[in-house]
């Protein structure tokens, strides 16, 4: 089903959310618990991943960024 993309290896923290940023590096951000207000992105690693339309992009089980394809127009 997806694909690996980069081999980065993060170790996750718990109670940040990790994700892909808009330039293509794994950024983090506290999350927001309890009515508390979540945290800034703070940049984790710079990775420079060009996207490719058609593919959702994010961070696997062993904290590498892969990519799978998007299923769209189902009815």
């Amino acid at each position: 089903m997806s694909e690996k993309v980069t081999k980065v290896g993060i170790k996750r923290a718990k109670g940040y959310l990790y994700y892909i940023d808009k330039k293509g590096d794994v950024s983090r951000a506290k999350m927001a618990r309890g009515g508390k207000k979540g945290g800034k992105p703070e940049k984790v690693k710079a990775v420079g991943i060009k996207r490719v339309k058609g593919y959702l992009y994010f961070i696997d089980k062993k904290g590498d960024v892969s990519r799978a394809k998007m299923k769209r127009g189902r009815k």
